[in-house]
């Protein structure tokens, strides 16, 4: 017994490294030790892989053929050909499934079908025949295709044994496959057993099929059926045959523990359905010998009043589920309805989410686990951690608000929502409590003041559920604490001078070079007297501020930005000029050959008073070499910022996020934010801008996710509420990205400010964005009124509109000309 208990601690040890466990030591130990006693340990490594989340894919189950040519004695899927009205389904059939489940939001069509059964059955050959397929493999890559193609649904592929040449050619047309391996033990195939006259059931065959799939790099479900005649020994041996097909190629993206269930009708119809106990047993072990990052499934519908115990034993996700077809293979037994099974995963302590046909760990990195035909759609269905996107709001879009918009809101009834949200993210608040002490230290650091670690931030982005709800309400209370209720913004104009520019970021459609000629608009280049007639036109409807920036033009120098900064203050002397991103200071320095701070004096003495942290995008070069690779880099950009804010002018900063980025980027981003205003105490306000993707060119070439999602786009506020606290006071929510109801929601989950009423905003505009060019200030006013906040108009800085009063008064007057121009206008 001695020697049992440390075999068992020595396999915990190594699953809780993740290392693969001594297959002696595992065959040992394990078959004797009580489920209870692995339980504990299981439940510890599946939250230190995937915390309190438990996946499901929302599918369409598409039975292709119940034709076979093995006769398992336990199904019931397979059929002969007198039981059957046709061999196969049509293609009308097929796509009036899948059709189906894209009116009801699913986002994989998993096809099941039988093993070769054009081999066995004269009715199969004649079908295909028929259809101009040469066999069944090639009839499902057509119909995969065409649902692809019409639907949009991510085909999970399960069609039994295949070769080298089959993965290929199904490769393009599926997002992943599946191959249950049920068992490795030999003896469960020879006479009397479950496997017997089922060739494709022979273990070695199988396992060839996903050694095979790794070389490939095809992302495979498999795992394994318990309760047919296997022992405890031999559900070990399985799995460690399948942890080493991992350890070799990665691909193994999901590990299915299925409890046997006896069907009438079948020749195992009398045999003895496997005790939860065994099923319990079995879960964990898989998670020992997998460790914590291996997503292990357990279908709901097979034991369905306890799914708590499934939880505890090491599950993480419940596969795909339904809201519109049958189980096919276990018709017995209906799938939950999707509310329910949330209500019973909250019940569990854990926060349903829904995946896609890959889980998330693959999903989120399509680009090296599909087919570059699918690759694309992946990006587009996916979240920044790989996760479906959960409803059909986009950054820009005008699209309404999900329903979880109204949990945040404390004007919930003006919450215009969706009702297409994903269950998993209810606007109904969860009833369970929380118990996550981690949460809470962080969140309690970050309102103490503290620098928080790169691992920390990304748990707040990571948060759901309650602890979702927790950061955002710390967020909103902190914001209370340090800028107080009233809600603010500024009257200003954008000139945008030019869209004409040199460098080729992936994410603008505003700027006119090669290669852009089918976005939107011509090509311009505002000239001085234009410039000086907009700022004059905006001090006369009230503006105290104009913000100029535009792309890098070929012709302009150093000089040109000079002659920008004069050409306003000649025409609105006391108008505050908030201009020039990093990028089009450090071209200026360096066309003119000066050092960065000559260069920024020169700018501060020509009239410039403040600079906008744009070109910030995302401050990591990983992220930079894919979105913008001619553009300054990371330090870089810190550099413009930190010298300007040397040479006493102070800076906004920024983030464009939603494209290719994850949250341990956002974590970067914001750490080096926090560090440079910890040295120089420069940035007057963070402004998270959310990627408007329509128009944008790396998402028309498929190479970006479609913005951030809503939940996204607003812990983007809450958490630098908490991340930069107390050093940036200030977060602003933008009403072009978000629109007014979102910024209204914003408004309660973090952000003080409302940024400027604009009137010539063009960049989002240029990029897809519906919300329009300017919202005024009675605008502005009615939507933070609407959430029972107050209002205050406020300079770039965030003083009293009597400073730019006292600026007037002691004769900075518009010049004679500025007020032509603005009367003549």
């Amino acid at each position: 017994m001695a020697r049992a208990t440390s075999g068992l601690s020595s396999l915990l040890s190594a699953a809780a490294a993740g290392r693969r466990p001594d297959p002696a030591v595992a065959l040992a130990s394990l078959p004797q030790v009580p489920a209870a006693e692995l339980l504990p340990a299981a439940e510890s490594l599946t939250l230190a892989g995937f915390a309190e989340a438990v996946t499901y894919s929302r599918k369409v189950f598409v039975p292709l053929t119940q034709l076979c040519r093995d006769v398992c004695h336990y199904c019931t899927f397979a059929k002969a050909p007198r039981h059957l009205r046709a061999a196969y389904l049509t293609a009308d059939e097929v796509l009036a499934i899948a059709r189906a489940g894209s009116a009801a939001d699913c986002k994989e069509a998993l096809f099941t079908l039988g093993d070769r059964p054009e081999e066995r059955y004269k009715a199969a050959r004649t079908a295909l025949d028929a259809a101009g397929a040469e066999s069944t493999l090639q009839y499902l890559e057509r119909m995969a295709k065409l649902v692809l193609e019409q639907t949009g649904l991510l085909p999970h592929l399960n069609p039994g044994i295949m070769d080298t040449v089959d993965l290929q050619r199904l490769r393009p047309v599926s997002a992943s496959m599946g191959l249950m391996l049920e068992s490795a033990s030999d003896r469960l195939c020879e006479r009397g057993g479950p496997h017997f006259g089922s060739p494709d059931k022979l273990p070695a065959r199988r396992l060839a099929t996903l050694r095979a799939a790794g070389e490939l790099g095809v992302p495979m479900t498999t795992g394994l059926l318990i309760g047919i005649g296997e022992t405890r020994r031999e559900r070990i041996e399985s799995l460690l045959a399948l942890r080493e097909i991992q350890d070799a190629h990665g691909h193994l993206q999901e590990l299915i523990i299925q409890n046997f269930r006896a069907k009438p009708g079948t020749k195992m119809a009398a045999a003895p359905e496997p005790a939860l106990e065994e099923h319990l047993w079995t879960i964990a072990v898989a998670r020992l010998v997998f460790g914590p990052h291996m997503s292990i499934q357990a279908p709901p519908n097979l034991q369905s009043g306890e799914l708590s115990s499934l939880v505890r034993a090491g599950i993480n996700d419940w596969g795909g589920v339904s809201p519109v077809t049958p189980d096919h293979v276990n018709p017995e037994a209906p799938w939950p309805h999707l509310s329910d099974l949330a209500r019973s995963t909250n019940a569990a302590g854990r926060n349903l989410i829904e995946r896609l046909a890959l889980v998330p760990a693959y999903a989120a990195r399509p680009e090296f686990w599909t087919d570059p035909a699918i690759t694309p759609r992946v990006r587009r269905l996916s979240d920044s951690r790989g996760f479906a996107r959960p409803d059909r709001w986009y950054a820009g879009s005008g699209s309404e608000l999900p329903a979880i918009a109204a949990r945040w809101s404390s004007n919930a009834q003006a919450v215009k929502a969706d009702s297409s949200t994903a269950p998993g993210y209810s606007h109904v608040a969860l009833k369970r409590p929380r118990h996550t002490s981690r949460m809470d230290a962080i969140i309690n650091a970050a309102r103490a003041g503290h620098a928080l670690g790169e691992a920390d931030i990304v748990c707040l982005f990571n948060a759901e559920g309650r602890d979702l709800d927790a950061v955002i309400s710390a967020a909103d209370q902190l914001r209370r604490e340090s800028s107080g209720d009233t809600v603010t913004y500024v009257i200003n104009r954008n000139i945008n001078y030019t869209n004409i520019c040199l460098y080729h970021c992936g994410f603008c459609a505003f700027s006119k070079g090669r290669g852009s000629a089918d976005l939107r608009g011509p090509a311009y280049n505002l000239d001085l007297d234009e410039v000086a007639r907009r700022t004059a036109e905006a001090a006369a409807a009230g503006a105290t501020e104009v913000c100029l920036q535009g792309g890098i033009h070929p012709s302009f120098t150093g000089e040109t930005y000079l002659n920008i900064v004069r050409a306003v203050k000649e025409a609105v002397p006391w108008m505050h000029v908030h201009a020039f991103s990093p990028l089009e200071v450090k071209h200026g320095a360096s066309t003119l050959g000066l050092p960065l701070a000559v260069y920024l004096e020169k700018l501060r003495d020509a009239g410039l008073s403040t600079l906008p942290g744009t070109a910030a995008e995302i401050l990591d070069d990983e992220i930079r070499a894919i979105i913008c690779p001619d553009k300054l880099g990371t330090d870089e950009w810190l550099e413009v910022i930190g010298t300007a804010h040397e040479v006493g002018l102070r800076t906004t900063s920024t983030i464009m996020f939603g494209h290719v980025e994850q949250p341990v980027h956002w974590a970067r981003h914001l750490h080096r934010l926090r560090s440079l205003q910890a040295r120089t105490a420069g940035i007057s306000e963070f402004v998270p801008l959310g990627y408007v993707h329509m128009e944008a060119p790396l998402w028309r070439k498929g190479r970006t996710r479609s913005g951030p999602t809503f939940r996204e786009a607003v812990l983007m506020h809450a958490v630098p509420r908490l991340v930069l606290h107390p050093l940036i006071t200030n977060i602003q929510t933008s009403w072009v990205k978000m629109g007014a109801s979102g910024a209204a929601v914003c408004l309660d989950a973090g952000a003080n400010d409302l940024g400027g009423t604009l009137m010539n905003e063009s960049i989002t505009r240029a990029a897809g964005g519906v919300h329009g060019q300017e919202l005024d200030a009675a605008q502005l006013q009615t939507l933070a009124r609407g959430i029972g906040r107050p209002t205050r108009q406020r300079t770039t800085l965030y003083g009293t509109l009597g400073e730019v009063s006292a600026m007037r008064v002691n004769g900075l007057q518009p010049s004679p000309a500025a007020s032509a121009l603005a009367t003549a206008n």
